[in-house]
């Protein structure tokens, strides 16, 4: 084997950014994350440091979002990272509409999904909310003529770990259990 054993490290990267939007005292907050992930074709996965504001309005309300990013708004998104909604107000942070059952989403994300929070596994001073997709929300400018998303006309951006770098998804280069060999 030519692989060299570079220790226990966590190697899924790139990942989907995306902000994570719930209701905190009766305004929105947002944070930034990018540990999140589908664990069922039903249900999402959003990891979460516990001491994050935002967590307490997950916890009381049972509902968030999960706004993907894409490069049109990247820097407004990036700065829901650098502040803490315990020391700031960010609930002015972007345009919103509330969704149709009960969590804000961000207007300027071409795709956004409302969820409901099922259980929250706690894991090393995480929260780690999986919750089921109630509705998903995406602009016209992204959907194919079947009304799917097109990820050739919406690109997502990747988040990077350990270098802390920003990627765009690009073009596809096959397909899923066509490719024979």
């Amino acid at each position: 084997m030519s692989k060299k054993n570079i220790g226990a490290t966590l190697a899924l990267y790139p990942c989907p950014v995306i902000v994570v939007g719930a209701m905190v005292d009766g305004k929105p907050t947002w944070t930034l994350a990018a540990h999140a992930g589908t664990v069922a074709h039903t249900h999402l996965m959003v990891s979460l440091v516990q001491a994050h504001y935002i967590n307490k309005g997950i916890r009381e309300n049972g509902k968030y979002s999960v706004n993907i990013v894409d490069e049109s708004w990247l820097k407004q998104a990036d700065k829901m990272g650098t502040i803490s909604g315990n020391n700031v107000d960010k609930s002015d942070a972007f345009s919103w509409t509330m969704g149709e059952n009960g969590a804000p989403l961000i207007d300027d994300a071409k795709v956004s999904i409302e969820c409901e929070v099922d259980g929250n596994y706690e894991l090393e001073h995480f929260d780690h909310f999986i919750a089921k997709i109630l509705a998903t929300y995406a602009d016209d400018s992204v959907l194919n003529e079947e009304g799917k998303i097109d990820y050739r006309l919406f690109k997502p951006v990747l988040f990077e770990f350990p270098t802390y770098e920003y990627y765009v998804t690009g073009e596809p280069v096959g397909k899923c259990m066509k490719m024979n060999g």
